[in-house]
């Protein structure tokens, strides 16, 4: 029985395990769609639903806090802006897991941890857009030679 076991340690310090929560979070926010371990992706899903609950009211204490846990200014945005109009009629429940098989190295089992009705573009938000050159040749002047 794990009776007053409330979290899962993942086999680091508090302060490591503070700061991958908050950068996982971070990257949930900005793509929408993360692939991690799958007790890594159990621990991050009640962090990423406060985190949504909290943008959803719209006072000055609530977007303290979101940043504060956050600490990205971007991230804090999304979530303010977009992410509570996404689900404004929504009560909770605001990610899902889909496990993905297990890693070739260790077998560790991994996950995918997503936004439901998530924006599918958000993936490409880093990638740069090819841009056509074109390619226009300029010759060089001719010096006369005597």
């Amino acid at each position: 029985m794990r009776h007053k076991f409330g979290y899962k340690k993942l086999n680091r310090t508090s302060e490591h395990r503070k700061a991958l929560i908050k950068n996982m979070l971070n990257s949930l926010i900005k793509y929408e769609q993360i692939s991690t371990t799958l007790p890594k992706a159990k621990v991050l899903r009640p962090q990423a639903d406060k985190i949504i609950t909290l943008g959803k009211k719209d006072t000055l204490q609530n977007t303290k806090m979101l940043f504060s846990k956050l600490q990205d200014a971007k991230s804090a945005h999304k979530v303010k802006k977009t992410l509570s109009k996404r689900y404004e009629n929504r009560k909770g429940g605001y990610t899902r897991i889909i496990k993905a098989g297990f890693r070739y190295g260790d077998n560790a089992p991994l996950a995918v941890i997503e936004f439901v009705d998530r924006d599918v573009e958000a993936k490409r938000v880093d990638k740069k857009k090819k841009v056509q050159k074109k390619e226009t040749k300029q010759e060089e002047p001719k010096l006369a030679s005597a």
